[in-house]
């Protein structure tokens, strides 16, 4: 996300809450910036919102805050918030806008705006099978595509909020479930070399948040490597996780499916995958 200077109050909704609700049917991203505090004798009113959407869209904020300036400082420190991953945080004005000095004791509390995560999962045997089922006790929306009929029935998934879809092509199936890409996950767990292949072409222009391939060291290289030489972009390929998943020894399809929504989860909220209790022994 670009920090250039982000448009002010182009008001193309009429409330706060209707720019919150777009922003989620969109698929976009945004920060909800809201005065929970402020110094004596600064003017800023406790309450007052800026809703600012990533750079790029018309009209990228809409509120304000009580000033033009404090509105810019604002939405500068949204798009760096955004970049951070955070859920919610609270900053003073003077932290980052030390120059306003007027309003330098406000405290301004920043909230991410986005549509509840999904991730879409290619390949419904007991992998995949295991990962949907996680990823909507986790509160993903879960999508589960397979081209064997017979693998993704209502029987095998009586949990009415994973979707199912019978894949007539991988590509268009798969393409049809990303969308946008916005707050996607993609996590492709097939049977073998063909399907994985396809499902990766079909996703690999596409900007989604994650995507990652089940496999060997090996078979996943095959794969990477016929992309690269059908003249796949390097970058986008680098972004592939392969081998899927965070390295914690599993074993069981259930614990491959708790390794690959942990590296999801890490990716999401910008996590390092390590053990928390790492800063003690490098301490002693």
């Amino acid at each position: 996300m670009s920090l250039q200077e982000p448009p002010v109050n182009k008001p193309q909704f009429s409330s706060i809450p209707e720019a919150v609700s777009q922003t989620l049917e969109d698929g976009s991203i945004a920060a909800l910036a809201t005065v929970v505090s402020v110094g004596p004798g600064e003017t800023a009113s406790v309450g007052a919102k800026l809703l600012t959407r990533e750079t790029g869209i018309s009209g990228a904020t809409f509120g304000s805050l009580g000033s033009e300036d404090l509105d810019r400082a604002v939405a500068r420190q949204a798009a760096r918030f955004l970049e951070s991953k955070e859920a919610t945080r609270t900053f003073r004005v003077k932290d980052f806008e030390p120059a306003l000095t007027e309003w330098g004791e406000a405290q301004i509390l920043f909230e991410r705006i986005q549509a509840e995560p999904r991730v879409v999962i290619c390949g419904a045997g007991h992998v995949g099978a295991s990962l949907a089922k996680l990823a909507s006790l986790m509160g993903y929306h879960a999508t589960l595509i397979d081209d064997r009929a017979e693998f993704v029935t209502r029987d095998r998934f009586p949990e009415g909020h994973i979707e199912l879809v019978i894949a007539q092509t991988w590509a268009e199936s798969v393409q049809t479930a990303v969308e946008n890409g916005s707050g996607v996950s993609v996590a492709i767990v097939t049977r073998g070399h063909s399907e994985d292949e396809q499902c990766l072409r079909a996703v690999i222009a596409l900007d989604v948040d994650y995507v990652g391939l089940i496999g060997s060291k090996r078979r996943t290289n095959i794969v990477l490597h016929r992309l690269r030489e059908s003249g796949a972009d390097e970058h986008r390929l680098a972004r592939v996780h392969a081998p899927v998943g965070l390295d914690i020894g599993a074993v069981t399809p259930e614990e491959v499916a708790l390794a690959i929504m942990a590296e999801i989860v890490a990716v999401r909220r910008g996590g390092k995958g390590g053990s928390l209790s790492e800063w003690r022994r490098e301490s002693k």
